[in-house]
């Protein structure tokens, strides 16, 4: 077995996660993402540039502790440094300079190996990489053959830290301009810190039941089939080895989340809600709530326009179960924008 294939399989064993607000978890550590350094204004691209993203620092970060890697810089590779591309040589994907064409390849390789290996011991909770670097590129990066047009891959270092984390919540901070593809990213990030919450210490199964049982309405608008398949994992707890248990629920519900919650099933989760206010709500405030969450169907008013009220009437009527759960706020406010 290579290096990269243990890796992997520790990671699975093990999601390498951690949260905070600055959020902690139940031993105090903070929430933990990796980033590409350039992104929080470090001067440390080929041209002695940054690539600064305000959302990241400015906002995100609020939540944060950042924990930067550089890996042209970090391999020994200097500022400024001449710029490099990708391209395919005898079958491999090769890491050039530009001009001279030096081939930086196993350098860059031997570090993202060591790095990634160094990283299990950070805590993260996620990670956001630079977009189209032959590097940190986590798609779309371009690599050059001899003969034809480029196709598209992704950098190295992306490449083994995938490989190493494939249920961490990686993102490139191009993609984060789309909003959904912010939440989903945010709400794998606050997910993945509540597992870490939970399993870090000694755990009890009737701690994975109420767990469980709080994420039911998000993890439903992702995907009602994974959150039956953990239910069955969950009803199996007692006759489960431990080590087994944590690791398939784990991959499980991030896999859930993975899935991009639907309009439709925001819906059924939405309508599914109400039905907890059954005898408490008077006939106008009902039909009130039934047309917007209709008008969000028909997508004439962002999600937030039912959301708000539903969450109106669980702290009116202090519905204890619905106020337990993760889909009302399944990460800070302030990060959250209309959908």
């Amino acid at each position: 077995m290579d290096e990269l294939e243990r890796l992997r399989l520790d990671a699975l064993v093990a999601l390498d996660g951690d949260g905070g607000e600055r959020e902690t978890l139940r031993d105090g550590a903070p929430l933990r993402l990796g980033i590409s350094t350039c992104l929080l204004g470090q001067r440390v691209r080929y041209d002695g540039g940054h690539k600064r993203d305000a959302f990241l620092t400015d906002i995100l970060g609020r939540y944060v502790e950042w924990v930067p890697v550089c890996p042209e810089l970090e391999a020994g590779l200097g500022v400024p440094r001449e710029a490099m591309h990708l391209q395919r040589l005898d079958g491999e994907t090769r890491l050039l300079t530009s001009k001279t064409r030096h081939d930086h390849t196993e350098t860059l390789r031997r570090f993202s190996e060591r790095k990634v290996a160094a990283l299990r011991r950070e805590n993260l909770s996620g990670y956001v990489l630079k977009r189209s670097s032959p590097s940190c590129g986590m798609e779309g990066v371009k690599i050059h053959r001899r003969k034809g047009a480029a196709v598209l891959g992704r950098g190295l270092f992306a490449d083994i830290l995938l490989a190493a984390f494939p249920h961490l919540p990686i993102e490139e901070e191009g993609r984060l301009d789309d909003p959904e593809l912010r939440e989903n990213f945010l709400e794998r990030v606050f997910a993945y810190r509540r597992l870490r919450s939970l399993f870090a210490p000694r755990w009890t199964v009737g701690e994975l039941i109420a767990f469980h049982s709080a994420h039911k309405l998000q993890l439903m608008a992702h995907s009602p089939r994974h959150y039956a398949e953990l239910g069955r994992s969950v009803a199996a707890a007692k006759i489960t080895p431990r080590p087994q248990l944590r690791q398939v629920y784990q991959e499980g519900m991030m896999t859930a989340l993975e899935s991009r919650a639907t309009i439709r099933r925001h819906v059924n989760v939405l309508q599914h809600a109400i039905g907890y206010f059954s005898g408490r709500l008077d006939e106008a405030s009902r039909r009130e709530l039934v047309e917007r969450i209709d008008d969000y169907r028909r997508e004439l008013v962002p999600r937030i326009v039912p959301l708000t009220l539903v969450r109106h009437y669980v702290r009116r009527f202090d519905l204890a179960y619905l106020r337990s759960q993760t889909y009302f706020e399944p990460y800070p406010e302030d990060l959250q924008q209309p959908l």
